[in-house]
Parts: C-alpha cells; structure tokens; sequence
C-alpha cells in the first residue's frame, strides 16, 4: 500500500519535505552536527563537495574525503528535530519515493554524530572525547513509537530506583550504541560510557535561572548512578533518540561528543572550538575506515 501524501510530505521537486534532499544527493555514510555553521567546519576538509543545500536549520553537503563519499547534515537542536532528520534519511533511501511504497531491500546507514557535550564526571576533564556505548533517553519522545525490542529493562529499572524517578514523567530508556561502529572509533584517548539526553537546555538538564526544578538533586543522582559498570559520563540533547530510531529503523548509529564543560566540577574549556575541530579530524580518519 502507497504512504499517503499527508504522511510522507514530499516538495514539489520530488525532495522530502524538510531537509530539500533527494535519494541521490547522500551518501550511506552520514555525519550529523547539531549546528549548521559546523558543517562547514568539517567539509573545509574535504577534497571536493558535490552537493550543497539548505532548507531552515537542515543544512546539507555531500562530498569526498580521501576517496570516501560522506554527507554532513545539521539536526539543529533537540530530540524533536532528530524525529525529523532521521526519519526522513530513511524515507530518502528505503521508500521508493515515486511509488511511496517501502522498498524490499532496505539500507542500513552509518550515522556519526559529532557533537558537544558537558561532562558530569570529574575523572572526564574539558577538552576530552566521548564516545557513547549507551543513550539514555529521559526526554519522553521514543515512547510514541514501539521500544520494547530495543530497551535495556534491568537497568532502567536501576535508575528509576537510583533517581527515585517521578511517576509523571516519561519512562526512562536506555539503548545501545552501535558496537559495529564502536570498534572503528575505540583508542586510548576516547572515554565510552552511557550518555543522557535531555529534552531541553535548562530544566531538563538541572540549570536554574528563575524556575525551581521537580527534582534539585536529579542532576548529582546521574552523576553517582552506577550499576554493573554502567554510568553516565556526559549530558546532551540528541544521543538517545538517534541510537532508538536508528535501531528501529535498521541503521547504525554513534555518537561522538567533544567536552567542553564538566559539570561536576564547573570548568569550561577555554578553546572550545579547537576541541571540536580536534574531534572531526579524529572521526575522519576513522570514517574512512568503515
């Protein structure tokens, strides 16, 4: 049975409605960057860019690194936007857009994230890399589709009790990170642990200006959480989300996040960007790899 129009929204050119893209203009190999002026940042290395466009916050070039074809995409901010990017990545190359029917053989995409993050451990300093086995998801948005495949039950019980998680707010989830990816990236300068994605910037992420939180203390329960070596090293907006849909989906999914601020001890990096300019070189060369 074809999508309906209502369902699958395509621009009048044939490019799915919000990213302006069409099948041909990525690659298999995706880099996604919350900003849209990192996309730049990271396409300045490359040796030629085939494809630009922009349509809102959804920043697109596709082109060669050293012989290997990768596009970068901008997310802008946030779990919503994620819904957005990632289902539309998979409309571009597993539904016959023409026909609007699923297509029989699906592709599996390898989706990067290089992002930025704070860090909520101590032993995690600024100017670090982290690479997530794990996303936790506490911003809700994953529960409109079907998880249970996909969760890790044992553990989010663990925090629930840990936290003492309000009943009225979203079940936590916790999902894996891609271990095909994992071992392309893994060194001795890379710290891996479970990541937090929060819904929002302030509140969401224990940050007061004139609004009391529910919970003062959920901030300091993620930092000392720790159960079968599990815990959280780092608190951002996006991670989990991409690792749950692209587990459904069918793609392979890791996030990278360079650190520039550690929470549990209150510094900032003082070069953030070369920080992150650091991390795109790393993940470069290993993206050629794959």
């Amino acid at each position: 049975m074809s999508i309906k129009d209502s369902e699958l929204i395509l621009n009048p050119d044939g490019s799915v409605y919000h990213l302006n893209l069409k099948p041909e203009d990525i690659s298999d190999t995706i880099i996604f960057v919350g900003d849209q002026d990192r996309v730049e940042k990271i396409t300045k290395y490359f040796d030629s860019i085939e494809f630009s466009t922009q349509k809102r916050e959804f920043k697109t070039q596709t082109g060669y690194y050293k012989d290997s074809r990768i596009t970068v995409i901008s997310t802008g901010i946030g779990p919503d936007n994620i819904d957005i990017v990632l289902n539309e990545l998979d409309a571009l190359v597993n539904i016959d857009l023409k026909t609007r029917k699923p297509k029989e053989d699906l592709t599996s995409l390898n989706i990067i994230r290089i992002g930025t993050s704070g860090s909520l451990q101590a032993d995690i300093p600024v100017d670090s890399f982290v690479m997530s086995s794990h996303g936790l998801d506490i911003n809700g948005m994953l529960h409109f589709y079907q998880i249970d495949g996909i969760s890790n039950p044992d553990i989010e019980d663990a925090f629930i009790t840990h936290t003492s998680w309000d009943k009225n707010k979203a079940r936590p989830i916790i999902i894996n990170g891609s271990t095909y990816l994992q071992k392309y990236f893994e060194s001795d300068i890379i710290h891996k642990g479970m990541t937090g994605t929060a819904g929002g910037f302030y509140g969401p992420q224990g940050r007061v200006l004139r609004l009391p939180l529910q919970d003062a203390s959920l901030n300091s329960k993620l930092d000392n959480f720790n159960y079968r070596d599990f815990r959280i090293t780092n608190f951002e907006m996006e991670t989990s989300v991409i690792y749950g849909l692209s587990k459904l989906l069918g793609h392979e999914a890791l996030s990278l996040n360079a650190i520039i601020a550690n929470r549990a001890n209150g510094t900032f990096s003082t070069d953030p960007k070369a920080v992150v300019d650091s991390l795109i070189l790393y993940a470069l060369e290993r993206i050629i790899n794959i």
